[in-house]
């Protein structure tokens, strides 16, 4: 089981830093000839390493559960954590594809200068999302599917935000905003794919229990 998690997360951090890294910087406006600059970029990285961090954590719990090694609070507690620093992602991509939509180029101008201020608000978010999810998922079965359902439905939705944000700044032929809804649109599709790895695992765990079960059904009584 852990070996295909590796995998999965091999081919998710392929796709997310080999296609939709370049996907961005093109949608912002760049050619092909600037998208090595782009990985230079630290910025890039940190939403980069969230989901990256966010599939293996998933994966890792989908993985252990199946064999039942992790005691269900952490289990459920890591779910909570992560499901809700990608929701974070989500919400502030939401936020910013609408700002850039209304204030266009202007949008920048309601991010907070401070530093503190602003990371004291992004842990605000983290920390309200968690505790939603926690109670969400407290005493529920197949914890780590309800968490992809609800991030897929919330990527959906996101992208329902960002794509006609972004139609709306490319045709104004704002600046800087098709970098806020570039983000938007990139990360919505990150996280939808980021949904179909766990589930993906937790399928193969369903098949591989089905075939256990109907083998000690069959087999010989001592």
């Amino acid at each position: 089981m852990r070996r295909w998690g590796i995998v999965i997360s091999l081919v998710y951090a392929f796709v997310v830093i080999g296609l939709l890294v370049p996907a961005s910087g093109l949608l912002f406006g760049m050619s092909f000839s600037d998208l090595p600059a782009l990985y230079q970029e630290g910025a890039i990285w940190i939403p980069v390493g969230m989901v990256l961090v966010g599939q293996v954590a998933l994966l890792f719990v989908a993985a252990d559960t199946s064999q039942r090694r992790l005691k269900p609070r952490a289990s459920v507690m890591v779910s909570a954590i992560t499901t809700s620093m990608l929701f974070l992602m989500l919400t502030v991509a939401a936020v910013f594809d609408v700002m850039a939509a209304v204030r266009a180029d202007r949008f920048d101008h309601a991010v907070p200068e401070n530093v503190f201020v602003a990371g004291g608000i992004l842990l605000a978010i983290w920390a309200a999302w968690t505790v939603v999810f926690y109670l969400y998922l407290r005493g529920k079965t197949e914890i780590v599917g309800r968490a992809m359902g609800w991030l897929l439905k919330g990527s959906i939705l996101e992208l329902l935000i960002a794509v006609p944000s972004h139609v709306i700044v490319r045709r104004r032929g704002d600046c800087s905003a098709p970098l806020a809804t570039g983000f938007g649109i990139t990360s919505g599709i990150a996280i939808m794919l980021l949904s179909f790895g766990p589930s993906v695992l937790l399928l193969y765990k369903k098949r591989m229990d089905r075939y256990r079960e109907a083998r000690e059904r069959h087999a010989p009584v001592a």
